[in-house]
């Protein structure tokens, strides 16, 4: 078994970090979302009257959720390969 260099474990919980920081912004999206499709009083996206800022943050948030699943595949490969 390989030992852990400092700088990998620190590595390690940055990336943990990073991935726990954009989750949080992807819940303060769906708020978001939330909201604008209530001040609007449309939540069906596929209505023409649907919200464009609703539809420009859910498309944000679908890449971030992208952008989290490749930073946990790469955690999970890190800590397979340590």
């Amino acid at each position: 078994m390989q030992e852990v260099s400092r700088s990998g474990a620190a590595d390690e919980l940055r990336l943990d970090a990073l991935i726990a920081d954009l989750w949080w912004r992807v819940r303060l999206i769906n708020t978001d979302i939330l909201e604008e499709e209530a001040r609007a009083g449309v939540f069906d996206v596929h209505q023409p009257t649907y919200p464009l800022l609703a539809l420009n943050l859910r498309a944000r948030r679908d890449n971030l959720v992208a952008t989290i699943g490749m930073l946990e595949q790469r955690a999970r490969s890190t800590s397979e390969a340590a």
